[in-house]
């Protein structure tokens, strides 16, 4: 069972305790090969980043936007597959302790084994996991998902989801709530919605598990007025794309850290 000292639980409650909020950052797996991933991600964990979500690359994101989609195409021509994933989560926990988050379809972890996948990830060092095509309803009737408590099991909420199933995935998640602030693909949104106040307001009336936003959060000023609601912001796609912008540079991970860097200081600001 995934345990009450789980990094993700520690973070949170840290930074309850300094009455800050959380920075989540999302990046490819293996974006633009393995080496400078893992530049990447200690770049992100030195700068700040409270979380960090990491893409399993897949070759059919179906929730993804063309930004994700490329990055996850970047990764597999690189070599990277699930077993390298959880190598790649073993170098980083040889120097760095920011939570993980493995943010997945179900078809790669099914391959792999779903409650060996949940183990072997246990074991390199991640914290929890964000499985975009599998519904807990559906977990929960099937025997091949009974076992698969190594790791927090996060879910998600759409400005869309019905008010019972809403309930359901608030009562269920475990470490936070990825809020979405937007219906539709990720990188698809110029700007957060001006809703999330209420939206988020919504879920807190479910449940106290704390609850991080993303979709559309490009620059500062829009992480300020995020964060002012949740208990975190989460920047995915906009990441990606400086990463994209850079693939080529072998100084990728100092482009990214210039970027973020005023993102997370703006989060920890509020």
């Amino acid at each position: 069972m995934a345990s009450s000292t789980n990094r993700i639980d520690s973070t949170f409650a840290r930074l309850r305790e300094q009455s800050r909020k959380a920075f989540v950052a999302y990046v490819a797996g293996g974006d633009p090969d393995f080496e400078r991933s893992l530049e990447i991600l200690h770049v992100l964990a030195d700068a700040g980043a409270d979380i960090i979500e990491l893409g399993v690359p897949f070759s059919d994101p179906m929730a993804d936007g063309i930004v994700n989609q490329m990055a996850a195409d970047r990764a597999l021509k690189a070599g990277m597959n699930t077993s390298r994933i959880l190598d790649l989560i073993r170098a980083f926990r040889e120097t760095h302790e920011t939570p993980l988050v493995l943010f997945t379809y179900l078809n790669p972890v099914y391959a792999y084994g779903f409650e060996k996948f949940h183990n072997d990830a246990a074991t390199a060092g991640a914290d929890g996991i964000l499985l975009l095509d599998l519904p807990p309803s559906e977990a929960a009737n099937n025997a091949d998902f009974a076992n698969a408590e190594a790791l927090h099991h996060i879910h998600l909420i759409a400005p869309t989801t019905p008010d019972g199933r809403k309930n359901d995935l608030a009562q269920s998640s475990q470490g936070f709530i990825y809020a979405l602030s937007r219906t539709g693909v990720t990188g698809g949104h110029s700007a957060p919605s001006e809703s999330i106040g209420a939206q988020v307001a919504e879920i807190r009336k479910l449940t106290d598990t704390p609850i991080c936003v993303g979709f559309g959060i490009t620059n500062p000023e829009q992480a300020v007025m995020v964060a002012s609601h949740a208990d975190g912001i989460i920047v995915g796609s906009a990441i990606v794309r400086t990463v994209q912008d850079n693939a080529d540079d072998p100084k990728v991970a100092e482009k990214l850290r210039d970027f973020v860097t005023p993102l997370i200081e703006a989060t920890h600001s509020v």
